[in-house]
């Protein structure tokens, strides 16, 4: 594994476009002053680095002390699986101990499931709650 580097994000459009493009989150490349801005207006955004390439980001919104909701989170496809995502994790759930929901919305795949849930997060129905999203 490469020596990664965690800190803050230095904002580069240029990077941050290729990390969410190499993911195939066009959703937010297809509007990007929209994304950037939400990455300026963010609660926490956390990068890391191999050298200069941004190869990953978590970043988070919430009031950081009822509630901190992990945005996105993101890894570049050939730096996946060498701990980089869990690390991401850690570092935020051990930044708001005593913050009562820290949460997240992901995709419905097995492969999610087992990463969140191997970090000790859990189904919003094994809470007894269930959540809700605007339909567009």
């Amino acid at each position: 594994m490469s020596n990664i580097v965690y800190q803050d994000l230095v904002f580069d459009e240029d990077a941050i476009l290729n990390l969410y493009l190499n993911n195939e989150w066009y959703a937010y490349t297809n509007k990007k002053e929209q994304l950037f801005s939400g990455i300026k207006n963010s609660l926490d955004v956390i990068a890391a680095y191999d050298k200069s390439l941004l190869v990953g980001l978590i970043r988070t919104i919430g009031d950081a002390n009822t509630i901190v909701y992990i945005q996105d989170i993101l890894v570049l496809k050939e730096y996946q699986r060498q701990g980089i995502g869990r690390t991401f994790m850690k570092m935020i759930i051990e930044k708001y101990p005593n913050v009562r929901q820290v949460c997240l919305m992901t995709d419905e795949s097995e492969r999610s499931r087992k990463f969140y849930e191997s970090l000790g997060l859990e189904d919003y129905s094994k809470q007894n709650t269930v959540g809700y999203i605007v339909k567009k």
